[in-house]
């Protein structure tokens, strides 16, 4: 059985205060119906767990109104997702006047809660069945390669970052025509080619201004390498820039045994400047985020806090019933347990996590390039060493994803809603907007993607941005390349992009696993 928590993370003293002000803690009660279908007892299980364990329980209508049978669609999955989506829009966040899940992209969805088939557990642990790359609309009429994953189909047919597609499955109809553009016919052609096909055959223009043809590419499991690149860059003046591409928060038996050399090679060549690269990372296991904020951050700051985390008062106060029936196995020692009072406490002093250095690298300043796929897992990794060194932002508007949640089995599928938030050690959270680079509050500089060029070449924008900051102390980059890249996105606008990239990855997984559970026994 499954053991892990997923976590997205949640806020600041506002929601903290409504949170705490809470008189009541009623329990959930069953449906007054026994009778049904599965399905029926699947939908009520979901409002019942929802009332029990989401962050903002108290916002929810009783079972009669909500009536959590008559939510319908296509599909058994797509039913219970409509009831999950009806379930995130009750809480409002005074601060935006929009539910808290409030998801701009796709205004009714939900921006983090979401029912599973089980496939965001495997990829979790590292094993996805896929083609192994992922398309980035960079203008209207240019369609990239934004990454590649190593040993994955595409990299064995010899796909890079930043090359162009200029045609798939014989058809060169690729232009942007989703919102705001056109009816979505080329749009819905690539998501369907790339996201709901088992084969996909391809031209590719390489820089060189070469192509390659892909002839039938299958898709395959392969066990994911999530550091896409790593090398050192050598500025002058004694310092030397380690720059990481981390892409996906899979867990440390996956992840660590891939990150530590990394880390340790940094150390060994005398790195002074830290550049991580989390465009794309849409988070995983927070174990894991630990481990690589113990990677990075000062040996002087060993065992002061890295962060808090909060229920709600309900599981706080031990009062959860349902969660009873959530029993796992912990792999340390072999024995059962659940997610009820019993076994786990929810109690904020029983769930600070310090930090415990790893390695020897001493830096005291880290770059992370981010961009609107940058969430969960990536944002808290980069929150929690915000308080403790000089943490600069490059890129785009982070994701937002300030709370976190556990999987609830329930029947064949997983239920994730949020069921807590998390602070740094200077109580900073609820970055329901996301991290914007060059403002007060994430020092740095905005600038577009540069997709048009692989990991690890000197002059794609964002990296380029750290470099110059490391030689010269400005982030001014002036090279032809990226003026004129800046200069084509007046034809093509930054919120299509973001629209094209939900699209194109509705069905890849944003979130973190909590998976470090403080277990009374």
């Amino acid at each position: 059985m499954k053991r892990f928590f997923y976590l997205f993370f949640v806020l600041g003293a506002l929601y903290f205060t409504a949170c705490k002000s809470n008189k009541k803690t009623p329990t959930p009660t069953p449906t007054p119906d026994t009778a049904g279908t599965v399905l029926d007892k699947i939908k009520d299980s979901v409002f019942l767990y929802a009332k029990e364990d989401y962050l903002w329980y108290t916002s929810l209508p009783t079972y009669a109104t909500f009536n959590p049978r008559a939510f319908t669609g296509a599909d058994d999955i797509t039913a219970l997702t409509n009831e999950v989506n009806a379930i995130s829009q009750y809480a409002i966040n005074p601060a935006t006047s929009q539910p808290y899940e409030y998801y701009a992209d796709a205004p009714g969805e939900a921006k983090y809660s979401f029912i599973d088939d089980g496939t965001v557990s495997s990829e979790l642990n590292g094993v996805h069945g896929d083609f192994g790359f992922a398309p980035f609309y960079n203008l209207i009429n240019d369609l990239r390669v934004k990454y590649v994953y190593p040993g994955s189909p595409a990299d064995l047919a010899g796909i890079k970052r930043g090359y162009q597609i200029t045609s798939i499955n014989g058809s060169t109809s690729l232009a942007y025509d989703g919102p705001g553009y056109g009816n979505s016919t080329n749009l819905n052609f690539v998501i369907n080619a790339y996201s709901n096909s088992n084969t996909i055959s391809m031209t590719l223009l390489r820089p060189d201004g070469t192509t390659l043809t892909v002839s039938n590419m299958n898709v395959s499991t392969y066990t994911v390498n999530p550091v896409l690149k790593d090398t050192i860059f050598d500025q002058g003046n004694g310092h030397k820039v380690g720059y990481i591409v981390f892409n996906s928060f899979t867990s440390d038996a996956n992840a660590d045994p891939q990150l530590d050399p990394v880390f340790a090679n940094f150390a060994a060549a005398g790195v002074t400047d830290l550049v991580v690269d989390l465009r794309y990372n849409g988070g995983g296991y927070v174990s894991t985020a630990e481990h690589i904020d113990n990677l990075i951050v000062p040996a002087a700051k060993t065992n002061s806090l890295m962060y808090n985390t909060y229920y709600n008062d309900i599981l706080t106060s031990g009062k959860e019933v349902l969660l009873k029936n959530q029993w796992r196995k912990d792999p340390s020692s072999g024995q059962d347990f659940n997610y009820g009072p019993d076994y786990i406490s929810y109690a904020v002093a029983n769930n600070a996590v310090n930090f415990a250095k790893i390695g020897q690298l001493a830096v005291n300043r880290v770059f992370f390039i981010i961009t609107g796929s940058t969430a969960s897992a990536s944002e808290l990794t980069i929150n929690n060493l915000r308080p403790v060194m000089d943490v600069q932002f490059i890129g785009e508007t982070s994701y937002g994803k300030p709370v976190g949640f556990f999987d609830i089995d329930i029947n064949k599928y997983q239920m994730y809603i949020p069921e807590f938030y998390t602070q740094n050690s200077a109580g900073q959270g609820g970055y329901y907007g996301g991290f914007t680079p060059g403002t007060a509050d994430y020092p740095g500089v905005s600038d577009y993607d540069d997709v048009t060029k692989d990991f690890g070449d000197p002059t794609e924008g964002l990296l380029a941005h750290a470099l110059n900051y490391v030689k010269t102390g400005t982030y001014a980059v002036k090279t032809q390349s990226i003026q004129s890249l800046q200069a084509k996105y007046g034809t093509f606008s930054i919120a299509a992009q973001t629209a094209a990239a939900h699209k194109m990855n509705q069905h890849r997984f944003s979130g973190m696993i909590f998976n470090n559970i403080k277990k009374k026994r």
